[in-house]
């Protein structure tokens, strides 16, 4: 599918004008990054990265979009034959997905004339602000659940195409499942799900709608206990099921007291084994807050595929450079710092991370045996790299990115961001 007019009219008459000046054939940088962290964050996760790259790939203007433009009056003809004949023919270096960033990370960078790299600035912070702020989100929530089972279950709360990125995101950041079919088409995610609320009002009663969905799924099923009473409904659920039951689902109420209790009657009813789980507007406070609750699993919708909060992760795409001049922002409050960047990671011997060190790309400073450099290719001369990680080995990077976070870094309240940023 063409994502070529995923751009923006400014972008385009940009590009116009620089056909018609002769200046958009001189070779240019542009960076993505991020001045700060969303309020109350430590870190951020690097996610879209692989979605963008297909993006890149698929980056043409078709005759129907041209016609568009023209009929529009967007572009000059001059333009339009240049859009025609348009294919990503630069180098792209950056953060692999499932890295940790920080302020002033160079996150992605973007070498290119400067009309082949102009036009993608809205289909790179589109997916890199949306999937970074799920997985910045999404991570806190794994942190807070303590490597309790995590299922995604926003696609109703969002973009159907946002719900499709969101599941993949939260995967990459640690969740176990999706309740999106099409995630696990296109990605391979895991999904899960149960009955809601509309199946139990749907028969004659509680008892009814439980025995044909065991009978219809097995009795690893899991049933939804709240719709009437929750007593009620677990004496029912095991009655149908048995003591080998998969799991009841709680999804409202006081979530903590409601989930005592019913460890307690499963308990008493002999399925010591059923699984309880959790959902209902939980977030990252909420699962730290549930953390010493008999609770098995956590099913997250809303505030996920919002960001929690902070539903962008405040990227930026900007031209660092001109023919290998460096050239800078310099509007106030909204800074940029000139030229290629390259940047490494210092750590203690133990692992923990230090500071991120931000340098110009010509003049690496001294590395340490624990120091490592963070960008790696991703797209050379229009085609993209080979090697690069699969979805699975990005959320092994994450996970093993967080352990080397200070302990302090990690926590859900207030705080510096996590791993300091030095500029050389």
């Amino acid at each position: 599918m063409s994502t070529s007019l995923f751009t923006d009219h400014y972008e385009l008459t940009m590009l116009a004008a620089a056909l018609r000046d002769g200046t958009a054939d001189r070779p240019c940088v542009f960076e993505v990054f991020a001045r700060r962290l969303p309020e109350g964050r430590r870190y951020g996760v690097v996610a879209g990265t692989g979605r963008l790259l297909d993006a890149i790939e698929s980056f043409t203007f078709s005759p129907a979009e041209l016609e568009l433009l023209e009929r529009t009056g967007v572009v000059d003809r001059a333009t339009l034959d240049w859009l025609a004949d348009y294919r990503f023919t630069g180098d792209v270096d950056g953060y692999p997905e499932g890295e940790l960033y920080f302020p002033g990370s160079p996150i992605l960078s973007v070498r290119a004339p400067f009309g082949v790299g102009v036009v993608l600035e809205t289909l790179a912070l589109s997916i890199l602000n949306h999937d970074s702020a799920i997985a910045s989100a999404a991570a806190r929530m794994v942190g807070a659940a303590n490597g309790r089972r995590m299922i995604e279950m926003g696609s109703r709360r969002t973009h159907e195409e946002a719900a499709v990125a969101s599941a993949r995101a939260a995967y990459l950041a640690g969740f176990t499942a999706t309740s999106n079919l099409e995630a696990a088409r296109r990605y391979g995610i895991p999904t899960a799900g149960t009955c809601a609320h509309a199946f139990t009002l749907l028969h004659d009663s509680e008892e009814a709608a439980f025995r044909s969905q065991v009978e219809a799924l097995g009795v690893d099923t899991t049933l939804l206990v709240d719709t009437y009473d929750i007593t009620n409904g677990i004496n029912t659920a095991v009655e149908v099921a048995g003591p080998s039951l998969g799991a009841v689902r709680i999804d409202s109420g006081d979530l903590g007291v409601l989930a005592r209790q019913a460890r307690d009657q499963l308990d008493s009813l002999g399925a010591r084994n059923t699984r309880i789980v959790v959902s209902g507007d939980l977030d990252e406070y909420s699962i730290a807050m549930l953390r010493a609750e008999p609770v098995d699993a956590y099913g997250v919708g809303t505030s996920l595929v919002t960001g929690s909060g902070a539903p962008t992760a405040g990227m930026v795409y900007k031209l660092v450079e001109v023919d290998g001049r460096p050239v800078a922002k310099r509007s106030s409050h909204k800074e940029s710092r000139g030229g290629r960047k390259s940047a490494l990671r210092r750590h203690k011997d133990t692992g923990t991370a230090l500071e991120e060190v931000v340098f110009p790309h010509s003049e690496q400073p001294e590395k340490g045996e624990h120091d490592r450099l963070l960008a790696v290719p991703l797209v050379r001369g229009g085609q993209r790299a080979a090697g690069l990680d699969t979805l699975a080995e990005s959320r092994e990077r994450l996970r093993a990115a967080l352990v080397t976070v200070p302990w302090e870094g990690l926590k859900l309240s207030r705080g510096e961001p996590a791993i300091p940023t030095t500029f050389l």
